[in-house]
């Protein structure tokens, strides 16, 4: 009884996960309602508050379920045991580009986060989780890296704070521009390329070593 009672509740979780998504997509996250939400998913708002804070942690959540078949290669490319950490990291950067280009799902919430995200004043604690989550990102993007120089991939004296933020903005600048423009480029075709670019860069531009 009590294994069929925690089915049921991870059911209606998956089940209001799968309405914020589709009602995000559709109106934006600021002009979507949890009452929309419980509609779409059959449920109560009361059920919603039962797994869910509020729409922040909606929106975390559904970030967590499409980066959770990442999380291997992530923690391989920090991973003071593993022996080729930039091809971790170079494999990551691939699969995040392929998969925005070729999975729905990802590229619904993808489209979401970079496209229809507004920080309004009754959205407050999304900007602050927002902020949180790519601080998070960059810090591990730095991991990343000074693991790398470690195993000698990168230059001794490459400048963590600045490679980690050119990184970051790469990844970000590269999805919100094939979002936005899906014809521009296809991105499927072109990850390796794009992720070899910005390897490179890492190794060889001399702007980005310390003084």
């Amino acid at each position: 009884m009590v294994r069929r009672t925690k089915e049921e509740a991870q059911e209606t979780r998956h089940q209001i996960l799968c309405a914020a998504e589709l009602c995000f997509y559709r109106k934006g996250i600021s002009r979507t309602s949890l009452a929309e939400i419980a509609t779409a998913a059959g449920v109560t708002r009361g059920a919603i508050y039962w797994h869910f804070q509020d729409k922040s942690e909606l929106v975390g959540s559904l970030l967590k379920h499409i980066s959770l078949p990442l999380e291997p290669l992530g923690e391989a490319s920090r991973n003071p045991s593993e022996p080729d950490p930039l091809g971790r990291m170079r494999d990551l950067l691939i699969k995040i580009f392929q998969r925005a280009a070729t999975d729905t799902q990802v590229r619904r919430v993808s489209e979401i986060l970079f496209h229809k995200c507004e920080y309004t004043e009754d959205l407050g604690n999304l900007r602050q989780w927002m902020q949180a989550f790519r601080r998070e990102y960059e810090h591990n993007i730095e991991l990343s890296l000074r693991n790398a120089i470690a195993k000698g991939q990168l230059p001794d004296d490459l400048n963590l704070t600045v490679a980690s933020r050119c990184v970051h903005a790469f990844i970000t600048g590269i999805l919100d521009q094939c979002l936005l423009v899906p014809d521009g480029m296809d991105l499927n075709a072109n990850a390796e390329m794009l992720v070899d670019g910005i390897l490179d860069m890492l190794r060889l531009s001399p702007a980005l070593r310390r003084a």
